[in-house]
C-alpha cells in the first residue's frame, strides 16, 4: 500500500481541552520519532494524543496514566479496536436510573459551584446508569465523552477555579463560548460521534493502564521508544487540582474530604513527579527503569524544575541526549505555556560504544600500573 505508515491518519484525535495536552505539537514530535520502531510506551499519558498517535503509525501502544479519567480515554481510543455507544447505549445511559439514591454526590457537593442543580442531579443519574453497560470499553466511552462534556461547559474548561456560574451568567462569555449555557446532556450527544468516528483497529495489541510508571514499567517487555511527559513541576503541575471533579466523578469516590471552594479531593493521589522534593529521585528511578528502552522521547519545559542543563546531565547518564526547543509565540493557559515560555523535547538515543583496540587497553593499563 502507497505511504504505508498513513493509511491510519484518517481517523482523528478528538480534540481535547487539556492544560499541557501535546495535541498541537505532535507533528513537532513526530518528526523525531526513530524509525524501525515496533512497540511505544506513553508514560504520563494524559490526553492520550501522543498515544493515538503512535497507534496511527501502526505501533503496540501501551498507554498509561496514573488518573483513571486519563485511563479511561486509553481505554476508549487506544485499546478499543472496534467498540461503539450505540443509540440503544445512550437510551440506556439517559434513563432514569433505578438506584438514583445511591448516586448523589454531585447533586450534593457540587451544585452551585460548578454546575446547576438540574445539572448535577443529571450527571448523577448519567453515573448510577454506567455500571449498566456490561462491555468496559463502551463504559470508558461514556466515561470520556461525559467528562469532555464537563470541560466544555466550564470557562478555561478545567475545575480549579470557583468562577464557573459566574462565567455563565456573563452575556459578553456566552456570545465567546455557548457552551457555557448548553445543557450537558445535548455537548455530550454533539460530541460522542467524534469518538466513535475515532475508533480504529491498527492490527495490534495496545493496552491502557492506570498505575504507577514506576510500578509499571519493571512488567513491560521489548519496548523500542519511551514518550515521557511528566508534570512540568513548578509549572503547571497541579493535574490532579485542575481536573479534580473528573476524577471524582470516574471513581464516584464518597470516603474522601472535598476541600477548598472547589471541592477538590483529599489525600490526592501520590506522583512523585510533581514536588520539588520527589521530583530528581522520581526521574532518577524512571530512567533506571527505562534504561533497556533503547529510545526516549521527554517533552518539558523551559520554567520546569529541575533546570535544562540539570534535566540534561540527568539524563546524558544514561542515552546519548539532544535538546530541541519550541517557543510558545501564544500563551495557551497554564504557566508553562505563557507567551516566550519554550517547550522542550529531549531527544535520548543509545549510548554510542566507542572501539578501543587491545594496544590502547594495554597502554592505559600500563598508565594506570
Amino acid at each position: 500500500m502507497l505511504f504505508e505508515e498513513f493509511k491510519y491518519f484518517n481517523y482523528q484525535f478528538p480534540e481535547p481541552q487539556y492544560l499541557g495536552a501535546k495535541h498541537t505539537h505532535l507533528a513537532w514530535i513526530k518528526s523525531f520519532v526513530p524509525a524501525n520502531v515496533k512497540t511505544a510506551i506513553d508514560a504520563f499519558a494524559g490526553s492520550q494524543s501522543v498515544a493515538f498517535m503512535f497507534k496511527q503509525l501502526g505501533y503496540k501502544t501501551i498507554s498509561n496514566d496514573f488518573l483513571n479519567f486519563n485511563n479511561q480515554i486509553g481505554l476508549a481510543l487506544i485499546e478499543n479496536k472496534d467498540t461503539k455507544l450505540t443509540k440503544e447505549d445512550l437510551k440506556l445511559l439517559f434513563q432514569q436510573a433505578q438506584n438514583k439514591k445511591d448516586f448523589e454526590l454531585m447533586e450534593n457537593s457540587f451544585t452551585n459551584i460548578f454546575f446547576e442543580k438540574e445539572e448535577a442531579i443529571f450527571l448523577d443519574n448519567f453515573r448510577a446508569n454506567v455500571p449498566l453497560l456490561e462491555n468496559p470499553i463502551k463504559k470508558a466511552i461514556a466515561f470520556t465523552v461525559i467528562n469532555r462534556s464537563m470541560t466544555r461547559k466550564i470557562t478555561m474548561g478545567h475545575f480549579g477555579h470557583t468562577q464557573a456560574l459566574v462565567y455563565a451568567g456573563d452575556p459578553e462569555r456566552i456570545k465567546r463560548n455557548r457552551s457555557l449555557i448548553r445543557p450537558i446532556k445535548e455537548l455530550f450527544e454533539e460530541i460522542l460521534p467524534k469518538y466513535n468516528d475515532s475508533v480504529f483497529d491498527n492490527k495490534q495489541e495496545n493496552r491502557s493502564f492506570n498505575k504507577d510508571i514506576l510500578e509499571l514499567l519493571p512488567t513491560v517487555e521489548k519496548v523500542d521508544l519511551a514518550y515521557f511527559d511528566p508534570p512540568y513541576c513548578d509549572s503547571h503541575a497541579d493535574y490532579q487540582g485542575f481536573y479534580h471533579l473528573l476524577e471524582t466523578y470516574t471513581e464516584y469516590w464518597k470516603n474522601k474530604e472535598f476541600i477548598n471552594g472547589i471541592k477538590r479531593y483529599e489525600p490526592q493521589r501520590y506522583s512523585g513527579f510533581d514536588k520539588k522534593r520527589d521530583v530528581i529521585t522520581s526521574f532518577k528511578k524512571l530512567f533506571e527503569l527505562s534504561e533497556e528502552i533503547p529510545n526516549w522521547l521527554i517533552s518539558y519545559n523551559n520554567r520546569s524544575y529541575p533546570g535544562i542543563e540539570e534535566f540534561e546531565k540527568l539524563i546524558s547518564k544514561y542515552k546519548d541526549v539532544k535538546v530541541e526547543a519550541k517557543t510558545y509565540h501564544n500563551g495557551r493557559g497554564g504557566k508553562g505555556s505563557v507567551a516566550g515560555s519554550q517547550e522542550i523535547l529531549f531527544v535520548c538515543k543509545p549510548k554510542k560504544k566507542h572501539f578501543v583496540s587491545a594496544i590502547q587497553q594495554q597502554e592505559v593499563l600500563n598508565e594506570r600500573l
